[in-house]
């Protein structure tokens, strides 16, 4: 009994957490948005001393996730200036000196320009995993930027063919996820967002894609979806995923959602009923700490849908642009909360 009470509600994050100002200029990073090629004036510390910088940040962000109680953590992904810039950029076949310039809502994103074939040449995260798991005893996560969603944020002047662009950066993930598996990553996250904004092309290809990309992976398989960061996307928020029940017939074993801020219809879980659901129950378009009833009414409202030994808790999406003390007390309520409900049903 007490290893399935263990195996019930647990908590985890999604990727990101704040990085402190003394390390990034925040204004510059929102003006950005989600930028797609390096953005390397975000950064307040020089070049030879920004790598120890990112360390001392990275020991914060874990540590911080610690004593609020966390269960599985992230390195706070302190080393990036996005969560799919870093590792977009560090293929070949692409070009950043010549960026194409995409005008969306009232912002011109740079992004990279595909020109040659798309070659993973080394390892980009693996450092990163080993200074994380070097430093804590809890479950580590990795998160990597999906193949449809790089395919979304990059211009194709080589392909011509969307699916070969989802495909060839599919097999690069899969090189990386394999290298991260074998470095002994807990869960291996796909941040895939696009899946959602391009519903016809993920019906078409999505899930072969995906599949491809987490191909020969044995460690827990999770993927993100959401509907963008909290403080840059409007509150009103859909209340539906476009492309979510398909999700079924895909490898993966974690599915995280947004469900606080767009107030998701729960009811979707049914179609879902073999994987695991990360549920997003921290609202992040605000740094106002909900309170643990507040957020363990949230968790009660999937309960009715989902096993508690297949659900848990986590925030929405990254908490990159929240405020540190925000982020801290949140995700100390959010495990509060968790242990309410688990107290309830136990």
């Amino acid at each position: 009994m007490s290893n399935e009470i263990d195996r019930m509600l647990r908590t985890t994050v999604i990727g990101s957490y704040p990085q402190p100002q003394w390390l990034v200029d925040q204004e510059i990073l929102k003006a950005k948005v989600v930028p797609r090629i390096r953005a390397k004036d975000i950064w307040r510390v020089a070049g030879p001393f920004l790598e120890e910088a990112q360390n001392d940040a990275t020991l914060l962000a874990i540590r911080d996730q610690e004593r609020a109680g966390v269960q599985c953590i992230t390195d706070g992904e302190m080393r990036r200036e996005s969560y799919s810039n870093r590792f977009a950029t560090s293929l070949e076949g692409i070009d950043t000196t010549n960026p194409f310039i995409r005008k969306t809502q009232g912002f011109e994103i740079p992004m990279p320009r595909i020109v040659a074939p798309i070659v993973r040449t080394g390892p980009v995260e693996i450092a990163d995993l080993e200074f994380l798991k070097n430093n804590t005893r809890c479950e580590t996560k990795i998160t990597l930027p999906g193949p449809f969603t790089l395919s979304k944020q990059a211009s194709d002047d080589y392909y011509n063919d969307p699916q070969a662009v989802a495909m060839a950066y599919a097999e690069a993930v899969n090189a990386e996820a394999l290298d991260l598996q074998a470095a002994g990553a807990d869960v291996i996250q796909l941040d895939e967002p696009w899946l959602r904004e391009d519903p016809d092309g993920a019906n078409r290809y999505g899930i072969k894609v995906i599949n491809r990309a987490l191909e020969g992976v044995t460690t827990t398989r999770a993927i993100h979806l959401c509907f963008g960061y909290g403080f840059i996307v409007s509150a009103d928020k859909p209340k539906a995923y476009s492309f979510l029940e398909q999700l079924a017939d895909c490898c993966v074993d974690q599915i995280s959602i947004e469900a606080a801020q767009p107030h998701l219809d729960l009811g979707v879980f049914s179609d879902l009923s073999k994987k695991t659901i990360v549920l997003g129950i921290v609202d992040l378009s605000t740094n106002e700490i909900e309170s643990i009833e507040t957020l363990a009414q949230r968790i009660r409202r999937a309960l009715p849908f989902i096993s508690p030994t297949q659900l848990i808790a986590a925030p929405d999406c990254g908490m990159k642009y929240l405020t540190r003390t925000a982020a801290f007390g949140k995700l100390c309520a959010m495990v509060a909360a968790a242990d309410l409900v688990r107290s309830e049903i136990s």
